[in-house]
């Protein structure tokens, strides 16, 4: 179970975040908080408590905490983002997450490894780290490293032309994992019990499973459909302008 949630507010920058989409346009701001609004209630719909911290102006992508740090109940794990604009995020998130571990309990990811929490994903039974444009080996080995020395198993993955591990796939209610194409038989995941997303809904396998949960971005009826037909309550968030800067639901929040 979840108890907290950080977030970080949209700056007014937001329209200066990296994306590999220009053709869906600039995010719009003020609709940008008013969906970072509706994020932060479904989160406490799911029960847990919201940390929210203020906007970084300089920082265009800092809504996307996620990349910042890998949290688990008592420890946090700084990262060091594959994309240099966004290493000052890191520090700022260090002096919010002092409120919640002590400094012997937080540690870091160090060059030359790269890490961003968009590419680390964790099931009941272990973790996965993508190895993609983000994140590269000697990042996942750092954090895999500290991963067996706490007792937990995890292992390295190769992400198939997509930003993020989690960009193509998500846990979701039950243990199972929502994925796009690229993942249907992809070989360290056929143990687990999939369910694939429509090509014309692959934004949509990035959701988010919160205390027996499950947020879903809005306008993507047969994953919606078929996340309800796992027997949870699904909570529909609209992230259409967080996807114009390659953003989605995980992307938005740390969650311990």
């Amino acid at each position: 179970m979840f108890r907290t949630a950080v977030v970080r507010r949209p700056a007014r920058s937001l329209a200066a975040g990296i994306t590999s989409s220009p053709h869906l346009g600039a995010p719009d701001y003020d609709r940008a908080l008013g969906q970072h609004d509706a994020y932060i209630r479904a989160l406490e719909a799911c029960g847990v408590s919201v940390t929210v911290l203020e906007a970084l102006e300089e920082f265009p992508d800092s809504c996307f905490v996620e990349d910042t740090a890998v949290c688990l109940r008592d420890r946090a794990v700084l990262s060091n983002p594959g994309a240099p604009s966004r290493t000052g995020e890191v520090e700022e998130m260090e002096r919010a997450l002092r409120s919640f571990f002590p400094s012997d309990r937080i540690y870091r990811i160090r060059e030359p490894g790269t890490l961003e929490g968009g590419d680390v994903l964790r099931t009941d039974t272990e973790f996965f780290v993508g190895l993609s444009g983000r994140t590269n080996k000697e990042g996942a080995i750092q954090l895999l490293t500290l991963l067996r020395d706490w007792g937990i198993p995890g292992q390295a993955v190769p992400v198939p032309g997509i930003l993020h591990l989690k960009t193509g796939m998500s846990l979701v209610h039950g243990g199972r994992l929502l994925v796009t194409e690229e993942f249907a038989d992809y070989p360290p995941f056929r143990a687990f019990e999939k369910i694939l997303v429509p090509t014309e809904e692959a934004y949509a396998a990035n959701c988010l499973w919160v205390n027996g949960n499950v947020i879903v971005p809005a306008g993507y009826p047969g994953v919606r459909r078929a996340v309800e037909g796992l027997g949870c309550r699904v909570l529909e968030v609209d992230t259409s302008e967080f996807r114009k800067i390659d953003g989605g639901l995980t992307c938005l929040s740390l969650l311990f």
